[in-house]
């Protein structure tokens, strides 16, 4: 009598052979067996790769932590040498030493000249107007740029005179702003802006010029207004060469200073650096031109050092660009 409890889809035969279907294929193996081979064939190669990787990141780690001596090292002497070769210059009597002087003497002028307060009151007066004339010329040139970059028309009206006052020598700019201005600090700050809003602007429509256009087509899709698409995508993506254009506007600015500080001298016209080197051509005072010729020099060096190149550094390293860098 069969069990009522036993479901009648239940096969109960102890002997019942498997279905032919059920079998497993002869060439089939289990995934355990397979992982296994494939880390035995493929493991060893994987692994030191990843070591290898993971070695590069510690070493990468590790010298951005680390001190760079070289970066101290090879200035300093590369300046000793420059030094050492002037020395001999001077030493071999070529020129006499009233119209070339030893660094000796012209360290010793610009000890006289810190004595009297000229020195610190020409750098303080030409690095003020530098630095308000530049950042005047960004606030400036940056909206200019970012719409010429933008617009097409605009840009192939006035692209090629932006780069005809680029060329242009700041220099020229001093007797017209003389006759404009008089001799004041609004001379010297027109010069300035003519050297630097056309660079800067160069250097951001450059930059965008770089940017893949799959940015633009991204920021529309994601609705971004023209406004939007300026400020958030575009200018953020043309940093590298917005830098650039920053970086030679600085330069552009600081040697227009220069100009209009040796030209336009007097009237309401503070002393500056520029002021210092045509007060030493005038009293054919060689060691004050020295002078007045290395802190014009020291001042560049600086700003590139202290503010340049550290925000380069820092793009190029969120860019993972630093490492193929030679900074």
């Amino acid at each position: 009598m069969p069990n009522k409890f036993l479901s009648p889809s239940v096969d109960t035969a102890p002997d019942a052979a498997p279905a032919p279907d059920a079998a497993p294929a002869p060439d089939a193996a289990p995934a355990s067996v397979t992982a296994a081979l494939t880390r035995s064939s493929t493991g060893t190669a994987d692994l030191r790769e990843l070591e290898a990787g993971l070695d590069s990141l510690q070493s990468d780690t590790a010298r951005a932590h680390r001190i760079d001596w070289s970066r101290i090292l090879l200035p300093v002497a590369a300046l000793a040498v420059l030094l050492l070769a002037w020395q001999l210059y001077v030493s071999l009597g070529i020129k006499r030493r009233d119209l070339v002087p030893g660094p000796l003497d012209v360290l010793g002028q610009l000890g006289t000249l810190w004595g009297e307060g000229k020195t610190q009151e020409a750098i303080w007066t030409s690095l003020q107007r530098g630095v308000v004339g530049f950042l005047i010329s960004v606030a400036i040139a940056t909206p200019i740029g970012l719409l010429l970059a933008q617009v097409a028309p605009l840009r192939r009206a006035f692209g090629p005179l932006i780069s005809g006052l680029q060329v242009l020598p700041s220099v020229a700019w001093v007797p017209a702003a003389i006759i404009w201005f008089g001799l004041t600090d609004a001379t010297v700050f027109f010069v300035v802006f003519m050297g630097a809003i056309p660079s800067i602007i160069n250097g951001l429509i450059s930059g965008v010029d770089q940017i893949p256009p799959q940015y633009r087509s991204v920021g529309k899709v994601l609705g971004a207004s023209r406004l939007q698409l300026a400020l958030q995508i575009i200018l953020p993506a043309a940093l590298p060469g917005y830098l650039g254009g920053l970086k030679q506007g600085w330069a552009f600015s600081w040697r227009s200073l220069m100009a209009a500080e040796i030209i336009a001298v007097g009237g309401s016209i503070g002393f500056g650096l520029g002021s210092l080197l045509d007060q030493g051509r005038i009293l054919s005072d060689m060691s004050t031109v020295m002078a007045a010729i290395l802190l014009i020099l020291g001042v560049g060096i600086l700003i590139e050092l202290l503010v340049f190149a550290p925000i380069e550094k820092r793009l190029l390293r969120r860019r993972g660009l630093l490492a193929g860098s030679t900074r």
